[in-house]
């Protein structure tokens, strides 16, 4: 007698390849990220986990293997095609991978409230009054009711990143790509924008990170991904990868980490 059946991924990564020259970035990476799920990518700088959230959200080719969204294959035509997306098809597909990045990447001469709501108007065709009262709704949601119509420059580090976060949402995005999220904030933002996705996990939103926080990852993770050289080295629940670790590379990495938080 068989169990019931596993539910379809959000995201597939089958057999994924980028090379920059001779050098191989991403060595054959399998991965699913199932309809609510947060999965967490660790790993030391260079093991290739930026580069693969740019490549699930299109941001850069990649040379073999194939990335779907919802069974749609992501940057080409067909898996192995070679044939990459248009422009305005890419941009449809886009607009249903949210991704928050390092950097803050707002536009400095708009409010809060402006940078949320162009994505809207631009890719989702909305009108300027619904796309500023969907940008408002985002907003508050990551606790900034009180800062829509304050620029940039007014805002402190983590509420910038809070406003590239509800800039994503408003989207209402399948998935959601997180890229080392609080790497650019002092310690002392790092918390307030943690608990947004904490909150969003908790809503059941479906996500990819990367992070240096083990706290979170261990906390708020469904499952942990440990990316060495390209390849992913250990994966599993997070008390089993961060608790448990089977390789010598892991525990070395988890012992820098902790010297660097002491």
């Amino acid at each position: 007698m068989t169990g019931p059946p596993h539910p379809a991924p959000v995201l597939a990564v089958r057999g994924l390849v980028k090379r920059f020259g001779a050098t191989t970035v991403l060595d054959g990476i399998d991965l699913d990220v199932t309809r609510g799920e947060v999965l967490v990518v660790i790993g030391a700088s260079g093991s290739g986990k930026t580069t693969l959230l740019r490549c699930v959200n299109a941001l850069v080719p990649y040379d073999a293997g194939s990335i779907t969204l919802e069974g749609v294959e992501v940057a080409y035509t067909a898996p192995g095609s070679g044939a990459r997306r248009g422009d305005r098809a890419l941009a449809r597909i886009r607009a249903d991978i949210g991704m928050v990045f390092q950097q803050f990447n707002l536009f400095p001469h708009l409010t809060a409230r402006q940078n949320v709501a162009l994505g809207l108007r631009v890719t989702r065709g909305l009108a300027r009054r619904e796309a500023e009262a969907r940008a408002g709704h985002w907003l508050a949601r990551v606790g900034l009711a009180d800062r829509m119509d304050h620029l940039p420059s007014q805002l402190s580090g983590g509420q910038q990143q809070r406003v590239g976060i509800a800039r994503a949402l408003a989207m209402e995005p399948k998935l959601l790509l997180l890229d080392e999220i609080t790497s650019a904030l002092d310690p002392e933002l790092v918390g307030e924008v943690l608990d947004v996705v904490r909150g969003l996990a908790r809503d059941g939103m479906t996500m990819l990170m990367v992070t240096h926080e083990m706290a979170f990852a261990r906390d708020a993770g469904h499952r942990v991904v440990f990316m060495d050289a390209g390849r992913i080295a250990e994966s599993g629940r997070p008390r089993e990868v961060l608790g448990n670790p089977r390789s010598e590379r892991l525990k070395r990495f988890l012992r820098r980490i902790e010297l660097r938080t002491e």
